[in-house]
């Protein structure tokens, strides 16, 4: 899902490549994740779950935990400079832990029109959606080839790490609608100014 097309007014991103990534996208350009219904929302938007499911009983504690996969999954993304081993070894850790719980099982059942569709055996936990999560993390950072086409922005302080699938993997922004359309409206000030002069 791209930008402005997730189904709450909250401009949640789905276009860094991983949920994992889309997960850390969360953060910019201030938290996102700043209540239960915007953590629902995301969880939907993500594909975590399929878009009828109910998630009633997520609460603030869901959001505490989601936050806290969060960072330690950028330290991971980000880590790789080899400082602060430590604090490296211990998202390494919590990552793993998190992702041994079973992902939420999926079924195919009959739609209204006859048509299968996928549902969720019952309502997802919280362990359940984060193992999710981590195990996606887990999947890209052990993928040579993923870890490879991992990029960070080159908009103007767009912290966003997306995994760059474009061809001859030379995307450099996020999202060009976003950040793309920003240096390009920037450069074409710098050009209009050079002029002036």
């Amino acid at each position: 899902m791209a930008l402005g097309t997730a189904t709450a007014p909250y401009e949640l991103r789905f276009d860094a490549g991983r949920i994992c990534l889309d997960l850390l996208s969360t953060t910019h350009p201030e938290e996102r994740l700043d209540s239960v219904d915007v953590l629902r929302a995301w969880i939907t938007g993500s594909g975590l779950v399929p878009a009828d499911t109910a998630l009633a009983h997520a609460d603030a504690a869901w959001l505490v935990a989601f936050r806290e996969l969060r960072g330690q999954v950028d330290r991971l993304v980000r880590g790789w400079s080899g400082s602060g081993a430590r604090a490296y070894d211990f998202a390494l850790a919590r990552v793993n832990d998190v992702a041994r719980t079973a992902p939420p099982a999926p079924c195919a059942v009959r739609g209204g029109d006859g048509e299968l569709v996928r549902q969720l055996d019952g309502p997802p936990g919280c362990p359940a959606l984060l193992a999710a999560v981590a195990r996606d993390a887990v999947d890209l950072l052990t993928d040579p080839a993923a870890r490879a086409a991992l990029r960070q922005c080159e908009g103007d302080s767009c912290p966003i790490v997306y995994l760059d699938t474009s061809r001859g993997r030379r995307r450099r922004w996020c999202s060009s609608e976003v950040c793309g359309n920003r240096e390009r409206v920037a450069r074409h000030r710098r050009r209009a100014a050079l002029t002036r002069v």
